[in-house]
């Protein structure tokens, strides 16, 4: 998600492609033996409903009734966003609004690190929201914790002409001030008279940046290929860099996780060494996104080689805590994390899902070693030290089987380069390849839906899928719009369990529009006029199960401002998709949080104005401000009934 439109050596789709895993190719005999196992695994769009019936879902026809009560918006591309009659959009916190006590105003001709490192960072992603007191689920008033992904310079300084220019002529000075701009804000909030409001100066907000200290945990800390010139000991880290989606833990602590790391590393190094095909498979190049390793040694591969190896993962902190450090949680693997969100097993043990946001990489979870203990928080400390990381393999039937990432099994031996657990984790890709897991879509948010149980995964898109790589739960080949699958997981007397090693997938929605893109197919009310999606990005859930997905990328690949949709996601409306909120043009919607009670509806809105030809000095648009001299920000907004309500009724 929020991969930048521009790039000054790579096009976008060289750009999307660094680091994919390559197309898988299958016999032709075997593509056509998989016809009548993928017809049957189609049926899980109804949960029964006949294949034949499939075409009909393309009709604009007056289906049966949803349980969302939002007239759903309209298609359309614009400078401002959009909500439902009955609806206002509250902008919370922006970039460069501030963060800790006694921070500086923003002033975008002025802006200094000292300065952005107190403030609110940059494109921010996913939220969370951690009650006061803690454990009060009603509670409107509490942490907002964000995370700050990547930064566009030429929408944050004045003279760029765009990105390309940007991104190769930024100054050390302009570097700072991005380094800065990334990490997580945590933002103490509160709901007053009907409005979300910052609570000015608190004591409890924090800013984590790409200097901030963190300590390396699990299999991975102190490896030799973690040691770097001012880490010897391999176990201390500056920063945390894109962070994209997240997720949180039953103890009450935050889950950040890094993904695009590979933008950041680059010079002469990157093709020599003995880690040179490593760095191919997560995608590191000469001439890298940013070109931070002009100004700092860290981002360069030729002098420290083994810097990228300290990115990549799971970031835990404690949001009620100030000072708590953060921690990389190695034994989660390394990859392009977008999220980690969790559910608890029937057991006890917590299951974390996870997507590697990349063409054909894969699904993850990872299963603790024992239950949380809900009688002491302090006890769960470091319970995500000690588990098994798993990969997904899907079957055409609707069958599916979890593979232990473990040292020592199947392929992962030293015969293969891995000496220890540490490697594997740190080559959690490759592992996976040997393994057998099956190539996906872009997988992104990976999340439990709490009413049904089942495990929704959004796949963005993947137009490099050809017709001789598709399969059941990849159907569609040059899918450029995506789409949803369920992962449904055994159930047993003591309730779901997240933990098993087997399960059963379906396809919950086809994206992209009716009548027009092949093989669009949601539930037969969605016309090709109104409520169809491309690009799902993240998801969430309500009290009563309904799906609300945000998207990336429909502005380019449908001509529509991406937005956020919901739907149920059982009975007769089931994959009803409906369009709740519209985007300014060039965003994307992340982050999709429902607040207490299911009476707001949080949003990041990542990059406004992102689009060719826009820049600091001409956006395409300057929301959410719209004032002369204000560059377009990344924004949180909350969304909310007009009359004090409950969201979708």
């Amino acid at each position: 998600m929020g991969d930048p439109q521009q790039h000054e050596a790579l096009t976008q789709q060289e750009l999307e492609d660094q680091g994919s895993n390559p197309a898988p190719l299958d016999p032709i005999g075997a593509v056509l033996g998989r016809r009548m196992a993928r017809r049957a695994a189609l049926r899980g769009l109804f949960g029964g409903a006949a294949v034949a019936a499939l075409p009909r879902m393309a009709e604009a026809q007056a289906g049966p009734v949803s349980s969302l009560g939002f007239q759903a918006l309209p298609h359309g591309v614009g400078t401002r966003d959009a909500v439902p009659e009955g609806y206002e959009v509250q902008v919370l916190m922006r970039w460069g609004d501030p963060v800790l006590p006694g921070a500086p105003a923003f002033d975008p001709a002025n802006q200094s690190a000292e300065a952005q490192a107190q403030q609110f960072g940059y494109n921010n992603d996913y939220l969370d929201f951690f009650p006061l007191p803690p454990g009060d689920a009603t509670s409107e008033h509490g942490l907002l914790v964000v995370n700050h992904e990547y930064t566009n310079p030429e929408l944050m300084f004045a003279g760029f002409p765009d990105a390309r220019a940007a991104r190769r002529g930024t100054s050390e000075a302009q570097f700072r001030v991005e380094l800065m701009a990334h990490g997580a804000s945590v933002v103490e909030i509160r709901r007053e008279n009907g409005r979300w409001l910052p609570v000015e100066g608190s004591a409890r907000n924090r800013r984590i940046t790409g200097e901030t200290e963190m300590r390396i945990s699990g299999p991975a800390a102190g490896h030799e290929r973690l040691r770097t010139s001012q880490d010897p000991d391999g176990t201390r880290v500056r920063g945390t860099l894109n962070n994209c989606a997240g997720g949180n833990t039953p103890w009450g602590t935050v889950l950040i996780a890094e993904e695009n790391f590979n933008y950041y590393f680059g010079g002469q190094g990157v093709g020599t060494g003995p880690q040179a095909a490593a760095w191919k498979r997560y995608g590191f190049v000469g001439t890298p996104m940013y070109s931070w390793h002009r100004f700092d040694p860290r981002f360069d591969l030729a002098r420290e080689p083994n810097e990228p190896n300290r990115f990549g993962w799971v970031v835990e902190f404690d949001p009620y805590d100030p000072q708590a450090v953060p921690v990389k949680r190695t034994a989660l693997g390394r990859f392009k994390h977008e999220g980690c969100t969790h559910a608890v097993s029937a057991d006890g043990r917590v299951v974390l899902y996870m997507g590697d946001d990349e063409r054909f990489d894969y699904v993850y979870k990872f299963v603790t070693a024992r239950p949380w203990n809900r009688e002491d928080r302090a006890a769960n400390r470091d319970l995500l030290d000690e588990g098994t990381l798993l990969v997904a393999r899907f079957h055409d039937d609707g069958s599916m089987e979890w593979l232990p990432l473990l040292h020592g099994q199947g392929p992962l031996t030293e015969a293969n380069g891995f000496r220890s657990q540490g490697d594997v984790v740190i080559e959690a890709r490759r592992a996976a390849d040997l393994l057998g897991a099956t190539p996906m879509d872009r997988p992104e948010d990976v999340e439990a839906n709490p009413v049904n149980g089942r495990v929704y995964v959004m796949l963005t898109n993947n137009g490099n899928r050809r017709e001789g790589s598709t399969d059941a739960v990849n159907p569609r080949a040059a899918n450029a719009h995506g789409h949803v699958i369920e992962m449904i997981p055994p159930r047993g007397p003591g309730g779901v369990d997240h933990a098993a090693l087997t399960g059963r997938w379906e396809l919950f929605l086809m994206a992209g529009q009716p009548g027009v893109t092949p093989g669009a197919s949601y539930h037969r009310g969605v016309g090709g006029d109104s409520g169809w999606l491309s690009c799902p990005d993240n998801c969430a859930f309500d009290s009563k199960g309904r799906i609300w997905i945000s998207t990336d990328g429909a502005q380019a690949a449908a001509k529509v401002a991406d937005g956020l949709y919901a739907a149920d996601t059982a009975g007769e409306g089931r994959a009803l998709t409906r369009r709740f909120y519209a985007a300014p043009t060039g965003a994307e919607v992340c982050g999709p949080l429902i607040g207490p009670g299911d009476r707001t509806v949080f949003l990041a809105i990542q990059h406004p104005a992102e689009e060719r030809g826009s820049s600091f000095d001409t956006p395409s648009t300057r929301w959410p401000d719209f004032q002369d001299g204000m560059p377009p920000r990344p924004a949180v907004i909350a969304i909310v009934k007009t009359d004090g309500g409950v969201i979708g009724s």
